[in-house]
């Protein structure tokens, strides 16, 4: 039991709930003091992430960065899960691509992470659990969710979400990644490096480099490949993991996600 413990350690889930301040539409539309507790069905957002999380064979520690401290305290199930060690808290830093660098920086280096956003209300723990499962077995340094575009449509019929295109399809992303090694930790640096520069095109060119960009832009490369040339820009592999669950790939980014999200809880 112990031998297999340590060759499949749990994940530690790492949530990012931070805000994108009092204007963020989703909060504003719902009358929440920020995204992560807004209301779906009735339960705020992000209670919906940890109960998955919680209930996955897969994860041991949960941690969480944000909302911040003033909005945490209008939750008391979150400051109770937090009291109960249920649930580490860390204040969010100033973007995404810095909160999770800086929670990654709390997790021990052998330890695999699972990386996934408050917004992601309609996860569940199978979802959970085929993603990490599958993680482990690619053997990769960093893992990606994803979902095909077709797929979505198939069972979301009128949703729009954004997809990226390949040479073999569209692929809609699921907020979910798994760091599987101490190298997977380059790419939150990485983030980080291509998120400070986001105004500035040619800056993220020289940091993205030309090959990958035009392979996108021109269709030219497989999703696989397309990571696979990343990968070795950072000096890691990066797998691509397709999940069988359409609404993986469904966040409440804006209201119009709020209510499609409230729609598919009425009928599961």
């Amino acid at each position: 039991m112990n031998e297999q413990r340590d060759s499949n350690p749990e994940y530690t889930a790492v949530v990012l709930a931070g805000d994108r301040g009092p204007q963020d539409p989703v909060a504003v539309a719902t009358g929440a003091s920020c995204k992560a507790l807004s209301p779906v069905a009735g339960r705020p957002m992000i209670l919906r992430v940890l109960a998955a999380l919680g209930q996955s064979a897969e994860v041991g520690k949960i941690v969480l960065s944000g909302p911040v401290r003033p909005h945490l305290e209008q939750s008391p199930p979150l400051l109770e899960g937090i009291d109960a060690d249920r649930w580490t808290w860390l204040a969010p830093a100033a973007t995404p691509s810095t909160s999770a660098y800086a929670a990654l920086e709390t997790v021990p280096e052998q330890t695999p992470v699972l990386l996934t956003t408050a917004d992601h209300a309609l996860l569940r723990h199978e979802i959970v659990d085929f993603f990490c499962a599958a993680a482990r077995r690619e053997g990769c340094d960093l893992a990606v969710a994803f979902v095909t575009h077709q797929q979505v449509m198939s069972a979301f019929p009128g949703m729009r979400r954004t997809a990226s295109r390949f040479r073999d399809g569209a692929f809609c992303g699921c907020n979910l990644f798994a760091f599987m090694s101490p190298e997977a930790r380059k790419a939150a640096d990485f983030w980080c490096r291509v998120e400070h520069q986001r105004k500035h095109p040619w800056r993220m060119i020289r940091i993205l480099g030309w090959r990958p960009l035009m392979g996108y832009l021109m269709r030219r490369l497989t999703l696989e490949a397309t990571l696979e040339t990343l990968g070795q820009r950072l000096g890691i592999r990066i797998c691509p993991i397709l999940l069988p669950f359409p609404e993986a790939a469904v966040d409440v980014d804006k209201p119009a996600d709020h209510e499609a999200v409230e729609r598919i809880l009425e009928t599961i």
